[in-house]
């Protein structure tokens, strides 16, 4: 009974080998905590790059003149470094699968009124969060498919 199993597993690891599956793409991250923009401001920029080749997406970036694109920036910067060094990923291949805009904790602030009051206002922050894939597709040859049928 163990040699059937390490020779079934010797077969599939040889295919792994020989690359007769198909690859999953590749998924980079990365996170900005504490941003003191609003997330309001911040996911109408994300709205704009989401789902953009990473080069397109920094051309926009850096014509928007929006508060929130200064920190997107900054982030898709780090997801891109992230992509490049630590998972060897080209730069050109990589698309902007993901943007989530979080709330971050609001800081409590007061306002000064006139009789001495104070009216209280709420500072707000937001956590983002980029998740870049390698958009590059890698296929399952012809060949491949028909032997697999069989």
């Amino acid at each position: 009974m163990e040699n059937f199993l390490q020779h079934e597993h010797l077969e599939l690891t040889e295919e792994l080998w020989q690359g007769r599956f198909q690859k999953h793409n590749m998924e980079v991250r990365a996170v900005s905590k504490s941003v003191r923009v609003s997330p309001r401001k911040i996911r109408l920029v994300a709205d704009v790059i989401r789902r953009l080749p990473v080069d397109e997406a920094l051309g926009a970036l850096s014509l928007l003149k929006k508060r929130g694109s200064d920190s997107l920036e900054k982030t898709l910067k780090s997801a891109i470094a992230n992509a490049t060094n630590n998972a060897n990923l080209k730069r050109e291949d990589l698309v902007i699968k993901s943007i989530d805009v979080l709330d971050a904790p609001s800081l409590k602030r007061y306002h000064p009124s006139t009789k001495g009051r104070a009216h209280p206002y709420k500072r707000k922050g937001s956590h983002v969060i980029i998740v870049l894939e390698d958009g590059k597709k890698e296929e399952i040859s012809q060949e491949e498919k028909v032997k697999e049928d069989k």
